[in-house]
């Protein structure tokens, strides 16, 4: 089981993938004090918030409409309502496989069965155009197909896709892939090389085709996602756009293979960005694996905020100018941080380095982990750096909320928390990488033997893991565990931001109890050698409280600094401070003390100084809403 599958299709053309493959999440049992109590928040509480949701907003009686099941018209705001039950169902699937629920799994074959019902005769799924064609909402167009910058007909699809292969490969089941696939042959009908040329303003319907690809092993499929993103940069034979007709808003200024930098909509960039990289892998197209690590360099050096968020403008979602990061107004959406977590992962399995990881991990513990809050009922779908407790940034809040009008941030993260076990370990032939640390078990086979590894640790508060491998016969294998860049000096992949003065602790590694030395390779520690029996391996890296600075063409950091422990990026809180934010001094990293406060937001790290407290930023809000900033005054 895993976010990027393998195929079942066992058709004759011989099938490309990414070079390193992912543990599969299921086959991954976390056992940490940080993650496992919210990944089961997730399960328990957030996934059914979001079902009731679904059904009290009118999301599943526009199903019931579409099959004919209930009369009245479509309930909803937006056309492309359809895609949060979508999301919800593969979060769902995700649960099931780990978590066996016949409850949850019978509950998932009703609302399969009247999606299937909704569905028209041709394949075409589009409840908002199916209930009344004549009455459609403004973004939708006339007709099918006839305003895909903005109705958002394939982007549902792209879900739908997602959701389907979760679905099959959790059950076993083809009901919602048989959807699935009725909707992928009426878009192959209509689009391509030799039919309609045109795009969807919003990807991930390139992501979900390349996905369907893998579970089917019809290629055709693939090389229709391949035929979507090679629309792009066509935008003169498009109908008018929104924000002053800028076809970068959803990518469309440039061919794929042209584009060097991120711009437009973040969260539509991080999905084209992750459909390339499935067609650089599964082609493979070293081609496209240029183009996004050009623009990657572009978002690390100067477009992503010291805790992991992108997308700097309110205005169109969006990508500002390079280093346009204000931290007040910054926009830096959850599904951004998602789409990024997913980007940089595949950029991972494409090259097998360890930076991509180091974005991925800051980003996954703070900007993405402070959608939620903790108990997992109310989300930021924004995440600024600076809060005056007055400014209304998260539509029309200055706190979390339980729900939006357009809802698709609460529904990405019920599905991307319990794929989460998925990112921890990964294999190529004989290669094991560690690259997430949090207590949890697997077994993975090497050269047609078993390993199990249990790792025990309590980062992120600590930086002390323990790696217990058990083989079943003696082996060779490469183990590379992962040595944070924030561990050697380096923050996010780029130069954007540096801590203020080097560290004189260095991480070390130990073998069976004896000290090794660490033989980096892309950034992990290697160890390539004969394995057998039990073999214990044990790191420690150093969590200093540290101070970050900015580079200095991000004006509104000038003379600043932020506070930055492990992984985790700090916040002070208008409520801990004695004084108003913007007077408080950084002063030396010397002053600033660690304390272990257990019975605090589920248990955290808290920094102290004279003068204020600083909490994690994912933490933030979650004991009510103040005023809060991430930069302190006199980086001297």
């Amino acid at each position: 089981m895993d976010i990027l599958a393998p195929s079942r299709g066992g058709k004759a053309h011989e099938m490309f993938d990414y070079r390193i493959t992912p543990t599969p999440f299921a086959s991954v049992s976390v056992l940490d004090a940080f993650w496992r109590p919210r990944l089961e928040t997730n399960r328990a509480v957030s996934l059914p918030a979001i079902f009731r949701k679904c059904e009290e907003s009118g999301r599943l009686n526009n199903f019931r409409k579409a099959a004919g099941i209930l009369a009245g018209p479509y309930e909803g705001v937006m056309p492309f309502e359809d895609t949060e039950v979508y999301k919800a169902i593969e979060g769902a699937s995700y649960s099931l496989a780990q978590h066996p629920d016949p409850a949850l799994d019978a509950f998932l074959d009703g609302l399969i069965a009247l999606i299937a019902g909704a569905q028209e005769e041709d394949g075409y799924l589009y409840t908002n155009r199916t209930i009344d064609p004549t009455r459609t909402l403004p973004f939708a167009g006339p007709k099918r197909w006839s305003s895909l910058v903005m109705s958002h007909e394939l982007y549902n699809c792209g879900h739908l896709f997602e959701a389907a292969c979760a679905h099959a490969l959790a059950t076993g089941k083809s009901s919602l892939r048989d959807v699935a696939v009725r909707a992928a042959e009426l878009i192959l009908r209509e689009f391509g090389p030799d039919a309609r040329h045109d795009l969807c303003g919003h990807q991930i319907v390139e992501m979900g085709l390349a996905r369907l690809y893998r579970l089917t092993g019809e290629r055709r499929y693939l090389e229709e996602a391949r035929f979507f993103l090679e629309q792009r940069g066509r935008h003169e034979s498009r109908p008018l756009y929104l924000y002053e007709e800028n076809p970068g808003y959803c990518q469309d200024h440039l061919p794929v293979l042209e584009q060097n930098e991120a711009v437009g909509h973040a969260v539509r960039a991080m999905y084209m960005y992750c459909g390339m990289a499935d067609i650089a892998a599964l082609y493979p197209d070293a081609a496209y694996a240029t183009a996004i690590e050009n623009i990657w360099r572009d978002v690390v050096e100067s477009k992503i905020y010291l805790t992991g968020g992108i997308g700097a403008r309110h205005k169109g979602e969006a990508f500002g100018e390079a280093f346009e990061l204000p931290n007040m107004t910054a926009y830096a959406e959850t599904c951004a941080s998602i789409g990024s977590v997913m980007w940089n992962h595949r950029l991972f399995l494409l090259t097998g380095e360890s930076k991509y990881i180091d974005v991925l991990e800051q980003t996954l513990y703070n900007s993405l982990l402070a959608g939620a809050s903790l108990n997992g009922q109310e989300f930021f779908y924004t995440n600024p750096l600076a809060s005056d407790g007055k400014y209304r940034f998260n539509h029309g809040s200055a706190g979390r909320q339980p729900w939006f009008t357009v809802s698709c941030c609460p529904t990405n993260l019920s599905r991307f928390f319990p794929s989460l076990p998925g990112y921890v370990y990964a294999t190529a032939d004989d290669t094991v990488y560690v690259n997430l640390y949090m207590a949890s078990t697997t077994r993975i086979d090497v050269d047609s033997t078993q390993v199990l590894i249990r790792q025990d640790t309590d980062y992120p508060w600590s930086g002390s893991v323990r790696l217990t491998l058990d083989f079943q016969r003696s082996v060779h294998m490469r183990l590379l565990v992962r040595i944070p860049g924030w561990a050697r000096g380096r923050i996010l992949g780029g130069s954007l931001y540096r801590f203020r003065t080097p560290s004189a602790d260095q991480p070390y590694l130990m073998l069976d109890g004896v000290v090794q030395a660490l033989e980096i390779e892309n950034g992990y520690a290697v160890l390539d050698r004969e394995w057998s029996g039990r073999e214990v391996v044990e790191l420690l890296f150093p969590l200093s409280v540290r101070a970050v600075l900015c580079d200095s063409r991000v004006e509104e950091n000038l003379d600043h600094a932020a506070i930055q422990r492990g992984p985790i990026v700090y916040c002070v809180e208008g409520r801990d401070s004695d004084r108003p934010l913007d007077t408080i001094c950084l002063g030396e990293e010397s002053r600033i003390t660690a304390h272990r406060e257990p019975e605090l937001l589920g248990g955290v790290v808290v920094l102290r100084a004279p003068g204020y407290q600083a909490v994690p930023y994912y933490a933030w809000g979650n004991r009510g809403i103040g005023p809060m900033r991430v930069w302190l005054n006199d980086a001297r």
